[in-house]
């Protein structure tokens, strides 16, 4: 796999420029995509980042130093997560790294970390590839052989359906993933998927590929993709006159679905990290907290950010040192740790243990349904 290592870090990391941090501050870094295609969820995780950093500075810091972040903005783009991350370790000196979302774009910027030895951990790409990098990538949400056996048995028993057309984006690794695994267990498990169509991201027109589908008359769409094509998808289904229900994982979770998607998505389900109907006081201290600082509501995404900042802000006290060997040996001990989208244990892969969460989509909400332990 390419590291895309830029020639000034190479010089940097010739010149023994290592990763360090400032006497006075712990410099964290922070990649994600706040403009393009996947900019509802970057900025949920940034706002969450920054709340998690504003908190802990307030409380006076970590190993009595206040808590610097640096962001870089992927722009949802191959090629900016490479950049992005080379610019955090050779010039801003991070002694970890919070991102990506997409797991395209988490598996751009993986390599690169590990290469430097730098911890990386990512809110929410569920893609197994990712921590397969290496050990010093992390992540604190579930993965998709999970979520797809999830929504595989949420058709099969919940639903009672058998016949799926699948309908998955060639472009992102997470799309791919999550088809494959919803794929192998529904078949061996009852399942017939009558019909497969793919996509590439950024697409507008799938009439086409609608079309052949309506013709092998599913029971049911599992389009495992992002919210602004399965918005569109969902639209033009309907104008066709497809009426199953949509099935997809958690890169639905965003207000821009609904926005989007209007009365046409309405009815059908996805898996997510937590619902903000759960009435645990956690959960609904923090959907307040970011309620009065950003004026909007949280989502899924905000809720993984924070819990990643402070699982990293929690093995960084537990490692007593700012150091990334450190740090990264403090984050592979993570257990029970107490976040908002449930208790989080880091497992030998570095993957998260923890429930998932079935939601359906009802008007403008995003209404529970049931939650599936691991």
């Amino acid at each position: 796999m390419k590291t895309f290592l830029s020639a000034a870090l190479a010089a940097a990391l010739l010149a023994g420029a290592g990763p360090a941090f400032a006497q006075n501050e712990i410099v964290i870094g922070e990649i994600e995509s706040l403009t393009g295609g996947k900019a509802g969820f970057g900025n949920e995780l940034h706002n969450a980042s920054l709340l998690a950093v504003e908190e802990i500075n307030a409380a006076g810091g970590l190993l009595g130093k206040k808590v610097k972040l640096v962001t870089e903005d992927t722009q949802s783009k191959p090629g900016e997560p490479a950049a992005g991350i080379q610019k955090l370790i050779a010039r801003d000196k991070v002694v970890a790294v919070l991102g990506e979302y997409a797991s395209s774009l988490s598996l751009e910027a993986a390599p690169i970390a590990q290469q430097n030895k730098v911890p990386m951990i990512s809110p929410g790409s569920t893609n197994p590839k990712v921590t397969e990098t290496g050990d010093y990538i992390f992540r604190v949400c579930f993965i998709d052989p999970f979520q797809g056996t999830v929504l595989s048995k949420f058709a099969l028993d919940t639903l009672k359906k058998k016949k799926a057309a699948v309908f998955t984006d060639i472009k992102a690794d997470y799309s791919i993933g999550l088809a494959q695994f919803f794929k192998e267990h529904f078949s061996k498990n009852g399942g017939e998927v009558v019909v497969e169509k793919s996509y590439s991201t950024g697409d507008k027109d799938f009439k086409a590929q609608l079309t052949a589908i309506k013709a092998a008359n599913p029971d049911f769409l599992m389009v495992p993709g992002y919210y602004g094509e399965v918005a569109l998808i969902a639209k033009q289904a309907r104008a066709l006159g497809i009426t199953a229900p949509l099935l997809g994982g958690d890169g639905w979770s965003d207000e821009q679905l609904v926005a989007i998607g209007g009365s046409a998505i309405s009815g059908s389900y996805f898996t997510d990290h937590f619902s903000v109907e759960d009435k645990s006081p956690k959960i609904q201290d923090f959907l307040a907290k970011y309620q009065k600082r950003f004026n909007k509501p949280a989502g899924s995404a905000a809720a993984l950010g924070y819990d990643a900042a402070l699982v990293l802000f929690d093995a960084i006290k537990r490692a007593g040192a700012a150091e990334p060997s450190k740090i990264r040996d403090a984050l592979a001990a993570t257990k029970d740790f107490d976040g908002v989208t449930g208790k989080i244990t880091i497992n030998a892969k570095r993957d998260a243990e923890k429930p998932a969460v079935v939601l359906q989509v009802k008007g403008k909400d995003f209404k529970y349904v049931s939650t599936v332990a691991p």
